[in-house]
């Protein structure tokens, strides 16, 4: 493991593997970094860098004192830190999911990367937006004593929006449960961060984009994904038939190759 430090001093871990020009990966929502496993082996020729989200692990002391409000400045600032942090032969490439493809966007408006992937970026419609209530709903169970049930509530409306039939079969067999419990306050903070964002008329970044969505995932991300690409100059839109949200893991080789080919052109 490598560690940096974030403007605000945060210390930031993250791993780098092999060699070539740096490859971000910013995992997102209750995904440990591990979630990029099945996807860093299709990238040899790049060196992976693994980045463990300040919060979602041991490198922020408390991240109690972290407002919603600074949760994804926060977040910007330590992938910028990364960015600054690798040596590199050219530009870094960002690569983020979810959460992690907002960071990843928002972080190359004021940092140097040659270019940036967006699996379904964590933004809201604007009607969609108006309304949500999420963290809302997430805090009051966690008031009252019901931290497992807050969580269940996100995987509910963020990962199966289209309703499961066998919720806790799901979770037993989902690798960061119930250890994920532990994060539900950062959760919340991180959902008051999404409900709060709102897409510019213009996302000023100069690096090529290439904003992914998935068919299966939730229809208000695909809406996000393209509301994202139209912000964007310099934008492709990628939309993958029977892939959900969790896509890069999910269905890594389709995944990659569109990517590879992206960062070839």
């Amino acid at each position: 493991m490598q560690t940096t430090q974030s403007i605000d001093g945060t210390e930031v871990v993250y791993e780098r593997r092999g060699d070539g020009r740096p490859l971000l990966f910013l995992h997102g929502g209750m995904a440990p970094p591990e979630y990029w496993e099945p996807v860093v082996p299709r990238f040899e020729e790049y060196a992976a860098v693994v980045p463990q989200r300040p919060g979602f692990g041991t490198c922020l002391d408390d991240p109690a004192e972290t407002s919603a409000d600074e949760v994804l400045d926060r977040e910007v600032e330590y992938a910028r830190s990364v960015v600054d942090d690798v040596d590199a032969d050219g530009d870094p490439i960002l690569f983020g999911h979810s959460f992690g493809a907002l960071t990843a966007i928002e972080a190359a408006t004021g940092a140097d990367v040659e270019a940036v992937v967006a699996y379904e970026p964590a933004v809201l419609p604007e009607d969609f937006r108006k309304r949500a209530d999420l963290a809302d709903r997430m805090e009051a169970l966690i008031e009252e004593g019901e931290r497992r049930e807050a969580v269940k509530r996100y995987v509910e409306l963020v990962l199966h929006p289209e309703g499961i039939e066998d919720l806790e079969a799901w979770l037993t067999a989902w690798p960061v449960w119930p250890e994920c419990v532990e994060l539900a306050e950062e959760v919340v903070r991180m959902n008051r961060a999404v409900e709060k964002y709102e897409v510019p008329d213009r996302i000023d970044v100069d690096a090529p984009v290439l904003v992914l969505t998935g068919t299966d995932g939730p229809d208000f991300l695909r809406e996000s994904a393209r509301a994202v690409h139209e912000a964007l100059s310099h934008s492709r839109l990628v939309e993958f038939d029977g892939v959900g949200h969790g896509g890069p893991s999910e269905a890594p080789d389709l995944i990659s190759a569109e990517v590879r080919s992206f960062l070839r052109g």
